[in-house]
């Protein structure tokens, strides 16, 4: 029996975008409401706002186990990856013009590099195996004298593969000290809500994080930067953040992502076992979606609330569009690429034929997910594949 008659909205792209805690909302009013001043002003009203600001910059610094001048308040995880990559290679171009990224990289870190080589600067993309993994010695062989920089994330925000960012720290500190080596970056949008997220201990010099992964607010990111690194600002006119990054600061939107932060990391072992549990189970339910479908990615070193399929002889946005009627919310892939038809970057670089690649979808679970909602959306599933078949001249299903 179908499901479509007023559905139940039923959200399954934590990965694109979180919904607002309700105590984040709560402590974002109270400062929209009360506190309206230039935290660079003198005056008392400033003054205030800039006593507010502080304390959300200690809050995500104690969160994080590092220190609050280390952090930089940004607008988003994309300007933070753009901060990175442009602000330390800039910076250090006289040491050497070449960086490292891994060629499954959020497209805020590619195109950052792609940026990088149009001023002159090397870029290696380091290939992944076909679970989406970099290889530890492959990345250390591609080093060279004059490599400044290496980006790998720390979760992909595509097919959830974790990388192993602990031990190409470990490796990269035996080459020496940090005037020596070249310094590490990682993307830990994704991972922030249920991976250990201490830059000291997984050994980066920078780290980004941002707000709309973790139930926080849209429009505000976090750049982590080791004690002593030197970077250039891409934001311009003003001496904010440290002389980092330009701007009047948003003191709401700093506050909800200190608290979000604080949050979701009380919370994080059992909110892993919760959509891990449920991730699990939902896996389990596919044979009965078709035997035909496949997951993509690392079924071990993987987020756990990431289910990334592919569905042969399906157009992915199709079947999105069919699941909407049903009141289920899923994506293709990265949320920033919702309206670029091109091929999944990710999935090419793991192997997956173009013409499976269109019809893969990612769910991505969260902490308000339940056994119900799985179970409602495996028979939509079942019954939008059937309805996409049934008009599809393609009759033969087959595996990459």
């Amino acid at each position: 029996m179908s499901m479509k008659a007023n559905p139940k909205t039923i959200y399954l792209d934590h990965a694109a975008t979180t919904p607002l805690d309700k105590t984040v909302a709560k402590e974002m009013i109270k400062v929209m409401t009360n506190v309206y001043g230039n935290p660079s002003s003198l005056y008392d009203v400033g003054r205030q706002a800039q006593a507010v600001l502080t304390e959300a910059r200690l809050s995500v610094a104690k969160s994080l186990e590092v220190e609050a001048p280390e952090i930089i308040f940004t607008g988003s995880g994309t300007e933070s990856d753009n901060l990175a990559l442009l602000g330390v290679a800039r910076a250090y171009q006289s040491k050497g013009k070449h960086i490292i990224v891994s060629n499954i990289e959020h497209k805020a870190v590619l195109a950052s590099a792609y940026q990088l080589e149009q001023e002159g600067f090397s870029v290696t993309y380091l290939p992944v195996n076909k679970l989406g993994l970099v290889d530890v010695e492959v990345c250390l062989k591609a080093i060279r004298p004059e490599t400044i920089l290496i980006s790998i994330m720390y979760a992909n925000n595509e097919i959830g593969t974790i990388q192993p960012i602990a031990e190409i720290a470990r490796r990269l500190a035996l080459l020496g000290n940090q005037m020596e080596r070249p310094l590490f970056h990682t993307d830990a949008c994704q991972a922030a809500g249920y991976l250990p997220l201490s830059p000291k201990k997984l050994g980066v010099d920078l780290l980004t994080i941002n707000g709309s992964k973790i139930y926080g607010p849209k429009g505000i990111g976090v750049l982590w930067i080791r004690s002593g690194i030197r970077l250039k600002p891409i934001i311009v006119g003003g001496d904010q953040e440290f002389g980092k990054r330009a701007g009047t600061e948003n003191v709401a939107l700093a506050v909800g992502m200190a608290k979000a932060l604080e949050r979701v990391l009380e919370n994080q072992t059992e909110a892993a076992l919760q959509v891990r549990t449920l991730r699990d189970y939902f896996a389990g339910q596919l044979s009965l979606v078709s035997p035909h479908i496949f997951i993509n990615g690392d079924l071990k070193q993987r987020l756990p609330n990431n289910l990334h399929i592919t569905v042969p002889n399906i157009e992915g946005e199709s079947l999105i569009l069919r699941l909407n009627e049903y009141g289920i919310c899923c994506s293709t892939g990265s949320a920033c690429s919702a309206l670029d038809l091109k091929p999944s970057h990710v999935l090419l670089a793991i192997g997956i034929a173009n013409d499976f690649i269109h019809g893969s979808l990612r769910f991505t679970l969260g902490k308000a997910t339940t056994k119900k909602d799985i179970d409602k959306t495996i028979i939509a599933l079942r019954e939008s594949i059937a309805q996409l078949l049934a008009i599809t001249a393609t009759p033969a299903m087959r595996r990459r």
